[in-house]
C-alpha cells in the first residue's frame, strides 16, 4: 500500500509549465511541446534521508498551449501523458496517467514587474486503476500567484519569475503547495540560459495509505532560438532533497513556438 501511494503521487506530479507571469498580446499563440524523462535508484524516507533502494523511471509527454484573449487575459490548456515503473526487487508497478489542465491567467499589475493570478482545473481520469488500490484520479483545482520582472546585465536581457500556488486535490491524495523560481539570461542573441527551482509540499488531510511528502528539484536549461518563432530547450534536473518520495534526476527537451 505504501508503494501504491508513492506511485500515485509521483505519476501525478506534473513537470512544471514554462509560461511565467507575462500574458500574451491579444490574438497571439504560444506553445511548448516536449518530453521529460527521469529515473531514480534511491528514495527519501520519512526522515528525508535517501537511504532506501528503489527502481523508478518515468516518461512524460506534455504540450502547454496559450492564447491571448486580450492583452491582459491569457487562456491555456495542457494535455499530458505519463508512464512509469516503480518498485523494488521483483515487485515493480507500471502506473500510467493521462490528464488535461485548462485555465486562465490574468494580469493584475504591470508597473515594477508583472503580477498575475492564474486559476486552473485538471483531471487525470485515465490513471491506471490496476495499480491504484484507491483509484485516485488526481482531479485538482489550482490557484497561482505569479511575479515576473525583466532586467539588463552587461547589455544583455534577463528575467526572473517567482510563483506560488495552492492545489486542492481530490481525496485520498493530500492537497499541495508549490513554490517555483526561474532566472533566465540571454548570453547571446541566440542562446538563453535558465536556472530553475521547483518545490512541492503535500499538506492537509489525506486518507491512508498516503503519507506526507515533499519534493525539491533544481534544473538547468539551455534554450536555442532557431527562428523568430521557434526555439528548442534542453535541460537536466536533480532532486537534492525530499521526503517519502524518490530522488529523481533526468532530462527535458521542449520545442517552443510563439506567433
Amino acid at each position: 500500500m505504501r508503494a501504491r501511494s508513492a506511485v500515485a503521487a509521483l505519476v501525478l506530479l506534473s513537470p512544471p509549465a514554462l509560461a511565467g507571469a507575462w500574458t500574451l498580446d491579444r490574438g497571439h499563440v504560444q506553445i511548448f511541446t516536449g518530453s521529460c524523462y527521469s529515473l531514480a535508484t534511491r528514495r527519501f524516507d520519512g526522515n528525508a534521508v535517501p537511504s532506501e533502494n528503489t527502481v523508478f523511471d518515468k516518461l512524460t509527454l506534455q504540450s502547454w498551449m496559450e492564447y491571448g484573449l486580450t492583452d491582459a487575459v491569457t487562456l491555456f490548456a495542457a494535455p499530458e501523458y505519463t508512464v512509469a515503473d516503480y518498485g523494488s526487487g521483483t515487485a515493480v508497478l507500471h502506473p500510467k496517467s493521462t490528464s488535461v489542465e485548462a485555465g486562465v491567467r490574468i494580469l493584475l499589475l504591470s508597473h515594477g514587474g508583472m503580477l498575475s493570478v492564474q486559476a486552473s482545473g485538471k483531471t487525470a481520469g485515465a490513471f491506471d486503476m490496476s495499480v491504484s488500490a484507491d483509484g485516485a484520479a488526481g482531479r485538482q483545482w489550482e490557484l497561482r500567484l505569479l511575479y515576473g520582472r525583466s532586467f539588463k546585465l552587461l547589455r544583455r536581457d534577463g528575467f526572473i519569475d517567482i510563483e506560488a500556488a495552492q492545489r486542492w486535490i481530490e481525496r485520498p491524495r493530500p492537497d499541495e503547495g508549490t513554490v517555483e523560481a526561474t532566472a533566465g539570461f540571454w548570453i547571446s542573441p541566440r542562446y538563453l540560459v535558465m536556472l530553475q527551482s521547483f518545490n512541492t509540499f503535500a499538506w492537509g488531510s489525506a486518507k491512508p495509505p498516503y503519507e506526507p511528502y515533499r519534493l525539491h528539484k533544481l534544473q538547468a536549461s539551455l534554450v536555442q532560438r532557431l527562428t523568430r518563432r521557434w526555439a528548442i530547450q534542453t535541460g537536466v534536473f536533480y532532486a537534492p532533497a525530499g521526503r517519502n518520495i524518490v530522488q529523481e534526476r533526468g532530462v527535458v527537451t521542449t520545442i517552443w513556438y510563439r506567433s
